[in-house]
């Protein structure tokens, strides 16, 4: 019996997908659980398998094309049936590319196009959204170049490092001819020419605009802001690293900051309209700077591991989170977030919540910076970190009191134990 294909929900956010290939054509026969087709959603690109057995009937939605979850964009079945009842469900998922939106898909297309060639001999090549589209710009040809990626996935390095051995050439001039003088267009246009420059919003992009405004508009968030000594987790950050440790300053902010939560269980929580959902496990996400985005992976029971374990979870994490192959139950269920912009030499910044979460902690870079004790001016290493709170979960004090728990335990990592 033929079956509808429809776009899934890939994540917990995800309102709509894009497909950027198709990995089955028409009349092919696949398997339930074979690769179906290409998506990029606003966390990652994924496969998207077949849930059943069958020919493939009719593909609808185009490569290129944006589709909401739920929109019918292929029909599974047997190869003489007859499917024209299952095809009335077409018109969703062609509503989702009106006008302009039409000409963007067509350009994405384009670019997924490139991903394969006559001249690859059947191996299908990888690249990751940013770099398909960096690639059509320039008139790249993907399969001359090498992917450092996972599995060979070229990324955004490998079409920068490409743009840079092989410059663009200027055109050369017609035989015999001597430059002539160049021409310097009228200040009017060159304003014109300079105003402005249109870029299409990735998957990703268009949910962070939607998430922060969900956030910060509604969310009424304050601010607690702390200056940590940081002398002795620094020291035994260098005494972790000449045993040759993995572990990162990140990591023994992430274990203090866990630690804090256990003791301090009214930040971690969230909150739900007419109640407030306390949580006896300690889930620390992690905020990741990946390609034309954001992602915020999830260290799971995170008071209740050691710093090498943390260190860990968060390597695989981290290079999964930048090459977008986490799955959906690795960035989802956080119960708290942490934010570090300190290896960027940030010295403090304030951050915006993650819904439902009720905290978020920013964390600024260690530095040497003078300080007075006893009257004596002494030079040590100094953090500051920002809580943002929402204030329907918590107030100051508890807040605060949260703080200096943190602030002591990285003051004294043995308290962490």
């Amino acid at each position: 019996m033929a079956s509808r294909v429809v776009m899934p929900k890939l994540s917990d956010t995800m309102e709509e997908g894009r497909i950027l290939r198709w990995l089955r054509k028409e009349g092919d026969r696949v398997e339930t659980g074979q690769p179906l087709a290409e998506v990029e959603t606003d966390k990652a690109t994924v496969e998207m398998e077949a849930y059943t057995t069958g020919v493939v009937r009719t593909l609808i939605a185009p490569e290129g094309a944006t589709v909401k979850v739920g929109s019918l964009i292929a029909v599974i079945g047997s190869a003489e049936e007859d499917i024209t009842a299952l095809l009335t469900e077409q018109a969703p998922a062609a509503a989702a590319q009106p006008g302009p939106a039409a000409q963007a898909a067509g350009r994405t297309a384009a670019r997924a196009a490139a991903l394969q060639s006559p001249s690859a001999a059947g191996r299908a090549l990888r690249a990751s959204p940013l770099a398909l589209r960096m690639a059509a710009e320039a008139g790249l040809d993907l399969n001359a170049i090498a992917g450092s990626g996972p599995q060979g996935r070229v990324i955004k390095r490998d079409i920068e490092a490409a743009l840079a051995a092989s410059p663009p050439q200027p055109a050369p001039s017609a035989p015999g001819t001597a430059p002539g003088p160049r021409l310097v267009p009228a200040p009017s246009q060159r304003e014109e020419a300079a105003e402005f420059q249109t870029v299409e919003l990735s998957m990703m992009r268009r949910t962070i605009a939607k998430r922060l405004v969900q956030s910060k508009s509604p969310v009424p968030h304050f601010y607690l802001t702390v200056e940590v000594a940081m002398d002795r987790a620094w020291e035994a950050y260098q005494a972790l690293r000449e045993q040759k440790s993995e572990v990162t300053l990140n990591d023994i902010i992430v274990k203090a900051t866990a630690a804090a939560l256990r003791r301090h269980p009214q930040l971690n929580a969230s909150f739900g309209g007419d109640h407030v959902r306390q949580y006896g496990r300690v889930h620390v996400g992690l905020a990741v700077a990946v390609e034309d985005g954001l992602l915020t992976p999830v260290i799971r029971d995170a008071d209740s591991k050691s710093l090498e374990e943390i260190a860990a979870d968060a390597r695989v994490l981290i290079e999964r989170a930048r090459t977008r192959q986490l799955q959906p139950d690795e960035y989802t269920g956080a119960t708290f977030s942490i934010s570090n912009l300190g290896m960027m030499g940030i010295d403090e910044f304030s951050a915006i919540i993650n819904p439902p979460e009720a905290a978020i902690l920013a964390v600024g870079t260690v530095r040497q910076a003078p300080f007075v004790e006893h009257g004596q001016v002494k030079v040590g290493y100094r953090m500051k970190m920002t809580l943002s709170v929402d204030h329907r979960v918590a107030d100051g004090a508890t807040a605060a009191s949260f703080m200096q728990t943190l602030k002591r335990m990285l003051e004294n990592p043995l308290l962490m134990a």
